[in-house]
């Protein structure tokens, strides 16, 4: 299974909360899933989703807080190029119009109804609620990639009312969603590890936090490892090119005019370079009498480079 579907599957075997909390569930879930169909000259509420845990939840979730029942229709291929669908009906007989109106999408005026933008805030002013209706949002229109691959988290909204509602609702947490539009839809995403991680945490969705963050930790283990070997890797290239250069100014100078043209202490430094070629700078320090600091070995070496520019004519 893909981690969007482990991530519904562990949402969708949470408890239901208290009755503010379904509401606001249904709030967010609706929004996103549901739309309005007309029976009979009245308006009904219609919810749709791929998936069969979902659509369980909201026909729980209507019955507990409305106390209202569902007719279920099963679809083959209909939502989705492949699977079923299920097409969930709250008819007018079971109070459709009202059930409409208090999840904030049918309001009032003048006498008539009218479709409202946005999402209904009223519905989830408390903490708690918040939580519950990002649930609902996500199980409606949420996924997540693959972490072990790349860090993205996205939810498909119908306009950009609905983007901003979803950024703010985000934001209260502290999470900082981004908008990008796609296909006539826009898109707000987080695609920061940690701020996925705390998304994970607010849905509640503990089980699949774990399994993320092992994953996250795992591959912050393999990137820090792999920065390491590439500054080493670095780190010794830049030591052989400067003992291979030095290497060279010694081979020149004794070529010309011979090592005894470098003062004692030089010679012998030279000397010992030229001998042990695959000696780091701190090992060849060892074998002077008495051993030298690494820097003052640094020092002498760069007073042959010296020399041997001046013979070159540098």
């Amino acid at each position: 299974m893909s981690f969007t579907t482990d991530i519904k599957k562990e949402l969708t075997g949470l408890e239901t909360g208290r009755k503010c909390c379904q509401l606001a569930q249904l709030t967010g879930f609706t929004r996103f899933a549901g739309s309005i169909v007309i029976i009979g000259g009245k308006p009904g509420l219609k919810v749709t989703t791929d998936n069969a845990a979902v659509a369980r939840l909201f026909i729980t979730l209507v019955k507990e807080y409305f106390g209202a029942k569902t007719a279920l229709q099963i679809e083959s291929g209909q939502l989705m190029s492949k699977g079923r669908s299920y097409s969930l009906i709250v008819t007018p007989e079971m109070n459709a119009e009202a059930i409409l109106r208090e999840l904030g999408i049918l309001g009032v005026l003048e006498g008539s109804n009218y479709i409202k933008d946005g999402l209904e805030s009223t519905n989830y002013k408390k903490r708690c609620c918040k939580k519950a209706a990002l649930r609902g949002i996500f199980l409606a229109a949420g996924s997540m990639s693959d972490p072990a691959k790349a860090y993205h988290l996205e939810i498909s909204c119908a306009n950009s009312v609905i983007a901003s509602d979803v950024k703010k609702l985000l934001g209260s947490f502290g999470l900082k969603g981004k908008v990008v539009s796609r296909r006539n839809k826009e898109i707000v995403y987080l695609k920061d590890g940690e701020q996925i991680s705390e998304f994970l945490a607010v849905l509640g969705c503990n089980k699949q936090l774990f399994r993320f963050e092992d994953i996250r930790i795992a591959k912050e283990i393999k990137n820090k490892a792999n920065r390491i070997n590439n500054c080493e890797g670095a780190n010794l290239d830049k030591t052989v090119n400067a003992a291979q250069k030095v290497i060279s100014d010694i081979n020149y100078i004794e070529k010309t005019v011979g090592l005894d043209y470098l003062p004692g202490k030089l010679r012998e430094t030279a000397v010992l370079r030229r001998d042990n070629p695959e000696l780091a700078l701190s090992e060849l320090a060892q074998l002077f009498e008495p051993p030298l600091g690494k820097s003052g070995l640094y020092h002498r070496l760069e007073k042959i480079s010296e020399a041997a520019s001046e013979l070159k004519g540098n």
